[in-house]
């Protein structure tokens, strides 16, 4: 009669986690205790694991042993690998706890569940606004530091987003490399074309929970949820009056722009004809006295200098640009 001999297990003492054999139990314990054995050739760099130690010496040595099956393109990670052929096969493993909603990695699966729980780990190191991945909060904390890192190759224009540095450097190059499933049209950006596909497909992946409409792009969606909770984010540079769409902001601030525009024109033809009325009278010596420097130049020259005066205060500008923006202030502190 056969003998079946059971391997002994390990526990670990820190968590109590079992492994049946001793190599992975002692690199699991190493997890806790934060010995690491393992150090690299090239910068001394230590790890509790020799296969985490073996990947980080390809950093250094450009060595990529794994190669995708379908299309050649080599790794120097088996997981990155992997990763990459699911883009061939369309494999989408991990599925969305709460809709069931499919994705190729891991980690974009555990992204798109903080939208359902809400949960925000990351928080900004300046203001404590929570974030649900660690890319959105790095590239947040940038508005706080004004750190540009990236620069366009063609015009060294510097971005705080490489995505945003790379798209710039696709208008000098006019490279457009996104294309449409459906129609061929091509785009510079993926985001672009991904919202220009749900034309095709009809898709609506955002929800309003309150009236349960559906949209086919985020920032649609952001816009209808105002009409819900009255939230007015956009206000006017000239009168502070609220808004919910930038759109309409604009709108409103332009009619400021013409009323000025137009305010300046009137104001100006008026003090015009008064100088000329002013330059037509016969000169006396108490009128030489009062208008002689006003009058010493040409009449050109006089309507311009009476053109750039603040009819309201009397302030004298350069130009004309000037001027409007002053106007901007009174308008502001009515």
């Amino acid at each position: 009669m056969a003998t079946t001999i059971r391997a002994k297990a390990h526990e670990c003492k820190y968590c109590g986690q079992v492994f049946a054999q001793i190599s992975a139990y002692k690199e699991h314990e190493r997890t806790h205790s934060g010995i690491k054995p393992c150090s690299c050739k090239h910068c001394k760099k230590c790890c509790s694991r020799s296969p985490d130690c073996k990947q980080h010496e390809r950093t250094h040595t450009g060595e990529k042993p794994y190669s995708c099956k379908h299309c050649k393109k080599c790794f120097s990670r088996l997981a990155d690998s992997k990763r990459h052929e699911r883009t061939h096969t369309g494999e989408k493993p991990y599925s969305c706890k709460h809709c069931k909603k499919c994705f190729s990695t891991l980690s974009n699966c555990k992204q798109h569940e903080r939208t359902h729980t809400g949960e925000k780990p990351y928080s900004c190191k300046y203001c404590k606004r929570g974030f649900s991945q660690q890319s959105n909060c790095n590239r947040h904390e940038r508005i706080h530091t004004g750190e540009k890192p990236y620069s366009c190759k063609h015009c060294k224009k510097c971005f705080s987003q490489l995505s945003d540095c790379k798209t710039h450097e696709r208008i000098h190059m006019g490279e457009k490399p996104y294309t449409c499933k459906h129609c061929n049209k091509c785009f510079s950006r993926s985001s672009q074309c991904m919202v220009h596909e749900r034309i095709h497909t009809g898709e609506k992946p955002y929800s309003c929970k309150l009236c349960t409409k559906c949209f086919s792009t985020l920032s649609n969606f952001k816009r209808h949820g105002r009409t819900h909770t009255g939230e007015k984010p956009y206000s006017c540079r000239h009168c502070s009056k609220c808004f919910s769409q930038s759109s309409n902001c604009k709108q409103h601030e332009e009619k400021h722009a013409i009323h000025v525009d137009s305010s300046l024109k009137r104001n100006q033809r008026g003090q015009n004809r008064k100088l000329r009325r002013h330059l037509e009278e016969p000169t006396t010596t108490q009128g030489s006295k009062k208008y002689g420097k006003l009058f010493s130049s040409t009449a050109e020259n006089l309507s311009q200098v009476e053109s750039l005066t603040c009819w309201i205060c009397q302030e004298e500008f350069s130009n004309e640009t000037c001027l409007i923006h002053h106007y901007d202030d009174h308008m502001r502190s009515k």
